[in-house]
């Protein structure tokens, strides 16, 4: 109990305390500057929800770029291997007969 009232212990503690709190105040900044709300994590920063939502963007579009690759190669192979109807013969045929109108 006596310890309690020493003057040196007491200035001691509260110097500890104060590099603590110190500490303490330059995690919140660094977090704040960054971008991570208080109470929050790395994980819940708006920083890496943007990086993450690129991330996606840039792999649909891979897959886009890719599933319009994949598809013109196969019309190429049905279009030299089948006999495949001329689209823009029968789409203009078809335009020609609607302004005619009804025999």
């Amino acid at each position: 109990m006596a310890d309690d009232k020493d003057p040196l212990k007491q200035l001691k503690d509260l110097s500890q305390l104060k590099t603590q709190l110190e500490e303490i105040q330059r995690r919140v900044e660094n977090q704040v500057s960054v971008g991570i709300p208080q109470g929050g994590t790395v994980l819940g920063s708006p920083f890496l929800k943007g990086f993450l939502a690129g991330y996606v963007v840039a792999k649909l579009r891979s897959s886009v770029i890719l599933g319009v690759l994949l598809g013109t190669i196969t019309g190429l192979y049905a279009a030299q291997n089948y006999q495949v109807p001329n689209i823009e013969r029968t789409v203009k045929d078809y335009m020609n007969n609607l302004k005619k109108g009804p025999k």
